[in-house]
């Protein structure tokens, strides 16, 4: 059943939770379901923290945006759906790739622009692609992608191969006309997608509240008759059950809904943005619902053995240490031009 949605007039990022801390509630789990998605959050965590390292030092290039603070969401609902699943995701898409199960050693390649990357370095940060796992990208253009996941879910409806795809967006895209075309297709031809906003609150640096008349994006589902759900983003295992109610859905009905999950990016928009529109008290305490935080103190509170979480942690690091190693040490991208230019 579809939580029901609650308005409220907001002017300032800070008071943007769905709900208070005194209203949330534990999501019953198990140490056998979270190590792993706690290992996937953390995985994504260390490596974005080394893509910016890299970043500052000029060993990559172009635009890097970093998924950091926002970690549950991507994790969580990858979580929800299965091998043979979709995956559509914008500019900041490096958590999403990991998640759905390509390795750190090809992202962490790509974006060092060596020839061992995913798309042969030639792609970048924004345009990351996976076949084999059935990661579609990786979009540069604000809500252009939304369509394309339409034509995916359209794609497994007319296969009848019973797959469904998640459409992964920002709060900023929902003014897209890319974003509205896509919505409207996925009710008209109930096409089996799950639309997932991550709200992290600013459309690079503008607030909520100057970019939206209607600050709850999941509304829009109305006017379609579309199902749709919104809840916070830092607790994993609840992004994981709300999720997959969507998914279900889409699976067996064929029917799309359109999610909209509350979270926070902790940098800034991209390596070169400073953030200076945000106070540090804001940032602050959204650092103090870190979803990594959050999910290690239920590890240990359920019982989960310290000495195997650091052991974990350990096996994480040395994980994206050797990533960054394997992209340092391979070989440069190839000329673009042969893969444009036919003489």
């Amino acid at each position: 059943m579809v939580a029901p949605v609650v308005t409220a007039s907001q002017t300032t990022p800070d008071t943007k939770r769905v709900e208070s801390d005194e209203q949330q509630e534990l999501v019953d789990t198990t140490t056998a379901e979270l190590a792993p998605l706690y290992r996937q959050m953390l995985a994504i965590r260390r490596m974005e923290e080394a893509c910016a390292k890299a970043y500052s030092t000029g060993k990559i290039g172009g635009f890097l945006h970093l998924i950091i603070g926002q970690e549950a969401v991507c994790v969580g609902a990858i979580a929800a759906i299965e091998n043979k699943d979709y995956v559509v995701a914008t500019y900041r898409e490096h958590g999403h790739a990991y998640a759905k199960g390509v390795a750190a050693r090809p992202i962490m390649a790509e974006l060092y622009g060596k020839k061992t990357g995913l798309v042969k370095g030639l792609g970048g940060s924004m345009h990351l692609f996976d076949k084999p796992t059935n990661f579609l990208g990786g979009y540069g253009i604000v809500g252009g992608h939304v369509p394309i996941a339409a034509g995916a879910a359209f794609a497994s409806k007319y296969r009848g191969d019973g797959a469904v795809t998640l459409c992964f967006f920002g709060e900023g895209a929902s003014t897209i006309g890319g974003f509205a075309e896509g919505l409207a297709l996925a009710a008209l031809w109930k096409l089996p997608v799950v639309l997932i906003c991550e709200n992290n609150q600013y459309s690079m640096g503008t607030p909520v509240y100057r970019s939206l008349a209607v600050e709850d994006v999941s509304l829009r589902a109305l006017a379609h008759g579309m199902p749709r759900d919104r809840f916070d983003g830092d607790d994993v295992v609840k992004v994981k059950r709300r999720i997959a109610e969507a998914v279900e859905r889409a699976r067996t009905t064929g029917e799309p809904s359109l999610v909209e999950v509350v979270t926070y990016r902790f940098r800034g928009h991209s390596m070169s943005d400073p953030g200076l529109y945000r106070t540090k008290d804001e940032v602050e305490e959204w650092r103090r619902r870190d979803p990594l935080n959050r999910s290690r103190q239920r590890l240990l509170d359920l019982g989960f053995p310290e000495s195997e979480l650091n052991a974990l942690e350990e096996d994480v690091k040395a994980e994206i240490e050797d990533a960054v190693k394997f992209a340092e040490d391979s070989p440069p991208a190839d000329e673009y031009f042969p893969y444009v230019i036919k003489e």
